[in-house]
């Protein structure tokens, strides 16, 4: 799993280094984005691109948003939009 704790940093560096390790995602592998704020525009970009995503709210209030090739997902599990 690639994890990007992006919840320091300002935009647009969490959305390029998610795209970037999204660049370097194996099948089967995951990246899990740690964010201080919805990214909503990412899931637009991810839906478009072939991406599945569940996002969850941390402890924190930040958000952790696990991202995989749809072709990874469990038996072809349909999206659920990221809630």
């Amino acid at each position: 799993m690639i994890v990007i704790d992006a919840r320091q940093w300002e935009p647009p560096r969490p959305f390029e280094e998610t795209m970037e390790a999204l660049c370097r995602l194996q099948p089967g592998e995951k990246v899990r984005l740690i964010i201080g704020r919805e990214p909503l525009p990412l899931y637009r970009i991810l839906d478009q691109n072939g991406y599945v995503f569940f996002t969850a709210v941390r402890d924190d209030g930040s958000y952790e948003v696990d991202i995989c090739l749809r072709s990874d997902t469990a038996e072809g599990a349909a999206d659920d939009g990221g809630e």
